[in-house]
């Protein structure tokens, strides 16, 4: 009976310190913070295909923190970020149909998360794709990325 005693005093003290360390809350775990982020992409993928680039930019902090590196260098500032899109994709056509895949994604706490993957466009012409490395953290508002760097690949020569 003792031992009984002991052990769920211990028990209760671990939990009581353990939440006093997280400070109260309880950090949502891996498989959720990789769910949240995957829906975020998702959304964005979903409003890019629709020939919103609005909707697209909404899952980037509005921030000028906001950083985008890619082969033209580094960008700074959601509204910099939102213009450099639409200077480069004017309409439908030169925006196709995105795909994200071979998505890694790793929580970083319980507010934060970084990203790798590969982002393919498929136009009447051509299907442009790349790499990407994202870091996302959560507001209050939702998860947001804060740090965009993607790149272009070539693709692999075929065999002859």
């Amino acid at each position: 009976m003792k031992r009984t005693l002991l052990a769920g005093i211990v028990v209760v003290a671990v939990v009581i310190v353990l939440g006093a360390q997280t400070g109260g809350t309880a950090a949502l775990p891996a498989e959720g913070v990789a769910a949240q982020v995957r829906a975020v992409l998702n959304e964005q993928a979903a409003a890019w295909n629709r020939g919103d680039i609005e909707g697209f930019m909404q899952k980037y902090r509005k921030s000028e923190k906001l950083a985008f590196v890619g082969s033209s260098g580094i960008t700074r500032g959601w509204q910099t970020v939102l213009e450099r899109y639409r200077r480069i994709y004017p309409d439908r056509a030169t925006m196709g149909k995105l795909t994200f895949s071979d998505l890694e994604v790793t929580a970083l706490g319980k507010d934060a998360a970084l990203v790798l993957g590969r982002w393919q466009l498929e136009r009447a012409a051509d299907k442009p794709g790349g790499v990407f490395t994202l870091i996302l953290r959560r507001f209050p508002e939702g998860w947001r990325i804060v740090h965009d760097h993607t790149s272009s690949t070539t693709p692999p020569a075929k065999p002859n």
